[in-house]
C-alpha cells in the first residue's frame, strides 16, 4: 500500500519535531506500506468493483505490526466527563500521554468523530498526538459504501488547525492502493452493527 501524504492539522511544541515523534511516524508509515492484498503478494491490489471491497481486513496487518512494536490495541479513554467514546484502534505512550491512531473503517461521520475525540484528548491534556488514516477518494470508491475519505474531510481541516494547542501532533495520513486488477480477489466484508465493512 502507498502513502500519498501526511497532513498536519496540529504540530505544536517540541514533540512535533522530536525524535520520538519521528520514530513513531516512521513506525506508522512502515506498518501502512507493509499492508498487502492479496496477502503475500508484496503489494496492494484492489479488485475494481465499485463499493465491492470490505474495509476492516485492510487494517489488520497494520495493527498487528504496531502491536509487535509495543503499541496497545483497542484502548479506551474519555476526553471529557460527558463522553464515553469507543476504543481507539492503537495507542502508545509518549511524554506520559497517549499517542493515538485510528484507521478509518466507517463513514465520514466516523472520521469527524475520530479527529474530534483525539483533539479533545489533546485539549484535556491526556493525548500528545493523534493520527487518522483514511483512503483517497480514488481508493474509497472501490471500498464499502460511503467510507470516510481524505477529500471529504479536507474542507474541515481549518477548524482543527485553529485550535490552540501548546504541545502535540494531529495528523491525517492519506493512503491508496498500488494497483487495480480484475484478477485480485474482493476483500471480504464483515458486519459492524448494521453497517457492511
Amino acid at each position: 500500500m502507498k502513502i500519498l501524504r501526511t497532513t498536519y492539522l496540529i504540530k505544536a511544541g517540541p514533540f512535533g519535531n522530536s525524535p520520538e515523534w519521528e520514530a513513531r511516524h516512521a513506525q506508522i508509515c512502515k506498518a501502512i506500506t507493509d499492508v498487502e492484498w492479496p496477502t503475500g503478494s508484496g503489494g496492494f491490489t484492489l479488485h475494481p468493483t465499485i463499493k465491492g471491497n470490505g474495509v476492516v481486513p485492510i487494517k489488520k496487518s497494520c495493527m498487528a505490526d504496531l502491536k509487535k512494536l509495543g503499541w496497545s490495541l483497542e484502548t479506551r479513554f474519555s476526553p471529557t466527563r460527558k463522553m464515553k467514546p469507543g476504543p481507539v484502534d492503537a495507542t502508545c505512550i509518549e511524554h506520559e500521554k497517549l499517542l493515538c491512531l485510528e484507521w478509518e473503517t466507517g463513514n465520514i461521520s466516523s472520521s469527524h468523530r475520530a479527529l474530534n475525540k483525539m483533539a479533545l484528548g489533546m485539549l484535556a491534556g491526556e493525548v500528545i498526538g493523534g493520527v487518522l488514516i483514511v483512503p483517497s477518494r480514488a481508493m474509497a470508491k472501490f471500498l464499502t459504501d460511503r467510507v470516510g475519505n481524505y477529500r471529504e474531510i479536507e474542507p474541515y481541516h481549518p477548524l482543527l488547525q485553529s485550535l490552540r494547542i501548546d504541545e502535540g501532533v494531529l495528523a491525517v495520513i492519506e493512503i491508496e492502493h498500488d494497483a487495480i486488477s480484475d484478477e485480485a480477489p474482493l476483500i471480504p466484508k464483515g458486519k459492524d452493527g448494521n453497517a457492511p465493512r
